[in-house]
C-alpha cells in the first residue's frame, strides 16, 4: 500500500513538470500587451518571447530525451526542473526585452526535459494496468496545460501583473523537485558506457531549428512567398541538415536515433497522429483565441473561461482512457475519436456566420474537447507499447517533437489559408459597399489585407471608421470576410483529422503487450 501511495505521488511530480513546461508555450500570449507597455516594445518584436521558447523547445526535446535514456531519466528530469525554475525567476526580474528573450530560451531547455522525460518516467514507475491509467492522467495534464494558458495567464496578468506568469513556476517547481527526489524511481543509465553521439545531436538541432525558424519567418511575414530567400534558405538548410543527420546516424556505432525504429508502422502511425493533433487542435487554439478576443470582445480571462469547454474534457476523460485502453483496441479508440474531432470542426464551420456568438460555438468545442481528452492520453500509452527500455525516453521525445512541429505547421499553414480566403473575399466585396468611393475601397482593401485578418475588426470598428457614411457596409464585409476565412480553416482542420484517423486505424496496433518495465 505504501509503495502504491508513493507511485501516485511520483505521478503528481511528473504531472507538475509537464504542466509547467507546456503551459508556458501558451500562457505568455495574453501577457504580450502588458509586456509591450512595460518594455516599450512593438508586438512584432515581442513575438520572440513566444518564438524563442518554441524554437529552443523543439531543438532540445530529442537531445534531453536521449541524455535521459543514457544517464538516468530522473537525473535529467530533475535538472530540467531546476533550470526551468531558475529561468522563470530570471524572466520575472527581466530588466529589458533582450533579457527576457534569453531567459525564455533557457526556460525552454528545462521545459523540453520535463515534457519529454515525464512520459517515459511514468512508464517505468508504473506496471500493468496502472501504467495505462497513469499515462492517461498524464495525457489529460498535457491536454489541459496546452488549452488553459489563456485562462491562467489572463487571471494572473489581470490580478498580479505580467511577471506573475513566471513567478508562479517557482513554488510549483520547488514542490515538483521535492516530490521527484522523494518518490520518483530512477531508471538505469543505459548509455553509461556509450559514447555520446554529438554529431547526431548537433544535426538534429540544426534540422529542427532551420525548419521551425523558416516557418516562423513565414508566419511573421504572410506577404512573403515561399521562394523568399529569408524563408527558402532556412527550409533548404533544414533539408540538408536532415540528409546529413540520416547519413551520420546510419554510420555511427551508437547513434542518437536508431533509424530502424522508423520501420515500425505503429511508430509512423503514432507520429502521424501527433503531427495532426498539432496542425488541427493545438494550432487552432491560437485562431480561436483571436476570434473570441478580437471579434467577440471577450477579455483574456473570459476567453480562457469559455475555452474550458474544450480543455475540461482532458480532466474528465484522461483517467478513463487508461481503463478503456486496457480493454479495447487503442488504434480504434484513437481513430474514432479523431473522427469526432473532425465532425466538431465541420460543426464549427457551419456555425461561422457573420454575427457569431458563443452559443453557436460551444457544441463544436465540446466535440473538439472530447477528441483532445481521448487521443492525447491514448497516444502516449500506445506510442510506448513494445518500445525497448533504453529507447522509451527518445520515443517520448519524438512524439513531443512531432506534436510541436505539427503545431507550428498548423499556425503557419492555417494562417495562410485564412489570409488567402480573407484577401479574396475583400477583393470581391469591398467595391460593392454603398457610399464608398472606388478609390477609398481600393485603399482600404490594401490596408486590411496588409494588417491581416486578426486586425480587421479593430480597423473596421475604430472610432474613425465608425463615423464614415459607409461604416455599416465596411463592418459587415470585414466580419463576413473573417467568417469565410475561419470556415476554410475549420474545413482544412477537419480533413487533417480524418486523414489522421485513417492512419491510426491502418498503421497503429490494436493491442500489444507492453514491454515489462522494472526499476
Amino acid at each position: 500500500m505504501e509503495n502504491n501511495y508513493k507511485k501516485w505521488l511520483a505521478l503528481v511530480a511528473m504531472s507538475l513538470g509537464t504542466f509547467m513546461g507546456l503551459l508556458d508555450v501558451t500562457v505568455v500570449n495574453v501577457a504580450l500587451p502588458a509586456l509591450a507597455k512595460h518594455f516599450n516594445e512593438t508586438f512584432t518584436n515581442l513575438q520572440w518571447v513566444l518564438n524563442i521558447y518554441t524554437l529552443v523547445l523543439a531543438i532540445s526535446l530529442l537531445i534531453v530525451s536521449k541524455l535521459g535514456d543514457m544517464f538516468g531519466r530522473k537525473k535529467i528530469f530533475l535538472l530540467s526542473i531546476v533550470i526551468f525554475v531558475i529561468a522563470s525567476a530570471i524572466n520575472g526580474l527581466a530588466p529589458n526585452a533582450m533579457a527576457l528573450y534569453i531567459g525564455r530560451g533557457i526556460q525552454a531547455i528545462g521545459g523540453a526535459g520535463m515534457n519529454s522525460l515525464a512520459m517515459a518516467l511514468v512508464a517505468t514507475n508504473f506496471q500493468g494496468k496502472e501504467r495505462g491509467v497513469a499515462l492517461g492522467i498524464l495525457g489529460s495534464v498535457i491536454g489541459v496545460s496546452t488549452a488553459s494558458g489563456p485562462l491562467i495567464g489572463g487571471y494572473l496578468v489581470e490580478t498580479f501583473g505580467w511577471s506573475s506568469i513566471f513567478y508562479i513556476n517557482v513554488p510549483i517547481g520547488i514542490i515538483a523537485i521535492l516530490l521527484t527526489l522523494a518518490y520518483v524511481k530512477e531508471t538505469p543509465s543505459y548509455g553509461a558506457k556509450e559514447r555520446v553521439d554529438f554529431g547526431g545531436m548537433v544535426l538534429s538541432a540544426l534540422t529542427l531549428f532551420s525548419l521551425i525558424y523558416g516557418l516562423i519567418q513565414k508566419e511573421g511575414h504572410a506577404n512573403w512567398g515561399w521562394t523568399n530567400v529569408n524563408i527558402l534558405s532556412w527550409l533548404i538548410a533544414a533539408v540538408i541538415s536532415f540528409i546529413a543527420f540520416i547519413w551520420v546516424e546510419s554510420r555511427v556505432k551508437q547513434p542518437m536515433i536508431d533509424l530502424a525504429m522508423f520501420k515500425s508502422r505503429h511508430l509512423i502511425g503514432t507520429l502521424t497522429v501527433a503531427v495532426a493533433l498539432g496542425i488541427s487542435l493545438y494550432s487552432f487554439n491560437a485562431f480561436l483565441t483571436v476570434l473570441m478576443q478580437n471579434y467577440l470582445g471577450y477579455t483574456a480571462f473570459q476567453t480562457g473561461l469559455r475555452q474550458l469547454t474544450i480543455s475540461i474534457w482532458s480532466l474528465i476523460l484522461g483517467p478513463v482512457t487508461g481503463a478503456l485502453g486496457n480493454r479495447f483496441a487503442k488504434n480504434k479508440l484513437i481513430g474514432y475519436s479523431l473522427f469526432i474531432g473532425a465532425i466538431g470542426f465541420v460543426v464549427f464551420m457551419n456555425a461561422m456566420v457573420t454575427h457569431l456568438s458563443f452559443n453557436q460555438m460551444w457544441p463544436a468545442m465540446i466535440l473538439m474537447g472530447i477528441t483532445n481528452g481521448m487521443v492525447n492520453p491514448l497516444l502516449n500509452s500506445a506510442g510506448l507499447e513494445g518500445v525497448a527500455l533504453k529507447e522509451m525516453g527518445l520515443t517520448s521525445g519524438l512524439i513531443n517533437v512531432f506534436r510541436q512541429i505539427g503545431t507550428t505547421l498548423g499556425v503557419v499553414g492555417l494562417g495562410l489559408v485564412q489570409s488567402n480566403r480573407y484577401e479574396s473575399y475583400l477583393n470581391t466585396h469591398m467595391t460593392d459597399i454603398a457610399a464608398m468611393p472606388a478609390s477609398v475601397a481600393k485603399t482600404l482593401t490594401k490596408v486590411l489585407v496588409d494588417a491581416g485578418p486578426f486586425a480587421g475588426h479593430g480597423i473596421a470598428f475604430s472610432t474613425r471608421m465608425s463615423h464614415t457614411p459607409f461604416a455599416a457596409g465596411l463592418q459587415t464585409v470585414v466580419l463576413a470576410a473573417y467568417s469565410a476565412a475561419m470556415r476554410n480553416i475549420t474545413l482544412v482542420a477537419a480533413v487533417v483529422l480524418v486523414i489522421a484517423g485513417i492512419a491510426a486505424l491502418t498503421l497503429m496496433h490494436g493491442r500489444q503487450r507492453s514491454v515489462d518495465i522494472k526499476g
